[in-house]
């Protein structure tokens, strides 16, 4: 069942915001022509918000009454998503960047040390990250492939070391399937995977066995490559549509829907452009009827569009991100500057709250 079918030429995914519920307020109507459109409600008392996405256009709503695949993907868009691995999604999440590798492009290995990265995956706890992403292999552009023994040298000290003396979910950062294995075996609880459990046949098998959430990825060829020459026929649609093969695959697996979320790729076979699109159709992805992700802290394109050229200096460009993406309902953002982002969460919710 396609998103694709139900928008170009018609665009009939149109930004109408629903009516309030009872005792609530509409704090964000997404947009976007193509874009599904994002409505999430806030309680005026303070009690826990409750997330909805809703498909609103009249003409699509009169559709669906006689289309039963267009009422079973409005009813995905705007079912309640699960919790992931027992942390709510009942706000946006913040997942910190722990990298394990001497040639990060943000951080230049300053964490490569399993001291040093233990060290500052607490510290990113503290800061207010809900999630550690531990990762061992770089998939910066151009980034040669390690082998599995280093990339396990790397990342299992660092999980063992976190297991019991964090509160905070562990994500492994991982393409291998023996990688997958081990650092659940240490401790960790979610598997996200830049190459969407596509670069070994065992992958599924590992993300099936292992009850864990997984994160499925969009990346138009490796590391190595990717940056060479992207080309799509549409971006946003073509990142749809594979995204929406991947959830499939996967539940052909045996991998449960209730344990997938998702990631565009920003940066991964992406040009500027392509990155652009997909960052104003975000809300697009709420049809698949799963948790979205998205990480663009200090990348490229921000730097292009700053014209500031040191990843570690682009914090304020990468929080303008992270709040356009909290606008179009990202549930999942993964960032390097955890404690600049949680404050510019808390004073952006506050702000379009209305109140403290």
């Amino acid at each position: 069942m396609s998103l694709r079918r139900y928008l170009r030429p018609t665009a009939l995914l149109r930004p109408t915001a629903p009516q309030p519920e009872q005792g609530r307020s509409i704090l964000i109507a997404g947009h976007q022509d193509l874009g599904a459109a994002t409505a999430e409600l806030i309680s005026r008392d303070g009690s826990p918000r409750d997330e909805r996405w809703h498909l609103a256009s009249p003409e699509l709503r009169a559709r669906a009454a006689g289309d039963r695949s267009l009422a079973a993907l409005i009813e995905r868009h705007e079912a309640p998503r699960p919790p992931l691995a027992g942390l709510m999604l009942d706000r946006p999440r913040l997942m910190g960047i722990v990298n394990v590798t001497p040639d990060s492009f943000s951080d230049g290995g300053a964490f490569a040390s399993t001291r040093a990265a233990v060290d500052h995956a607490l510290r990113l706890e503290a800061e207010g990250a809900d999630i550690l992403d531990v990762g061992g292999e770089s998939t910066r552009p151009g980034a040669q492939p390690v082998t599995v023994e280093e990339e396990l040298g790397r990342v299992i000290p660092v999980i063992e070391g976190l297991a019991g003396r964090t509160k905070a979910l562990i994500s492994i950062d991982t393409r291998k399937a023996e990688v997958m294995r081990r650092a659940l075996a240490a401790g960790a609880h979610i598997i996200n995977d830049v190459a969407a459990l596509t670069y070994e046949p065992e992958c599924l098998e590992v993300a099936e066995a292992s009850n864990a959430p997984v994160i499925l990825m969009h990346a138009q060829g490796d590391p190595r490559t990717m940056q060479a020459a992207p080309h799509y026929d549409d971006c946003l649609l073509d990142v749809c549509d594979w995204l929406e093969a991947r959830i499939a695959a996967c539940e052909a697996a045996g991998i449960d829907r209730a344990r997938l979320v998702i990631d565009p790729g920003i940066g991964f076979g992406k040009t500027l452009a392509h990155n652009l699109e997909l960052m104003a159709g975000l809300t697009l992805l709420h049809g698949l009827g799963v948790p979205v992700m998205l990480g663009a802290s200090r990348k490229s394109s921000i730097g292009m569009l700053s014209g500031v050229k040191k990843a570690h200096e682009r914090v304020a460009g990468s929080i303008a991100a992270a709040l356009h993406r909290v606008s179009q309902g990202v549930q999942i953002l993964r960032v390097h500057d955890v404690a600049e982002t949680r404050q510019a969460l808390s004073v952006w919710e506050a702000m379009a709250r209305g109140s403290a």
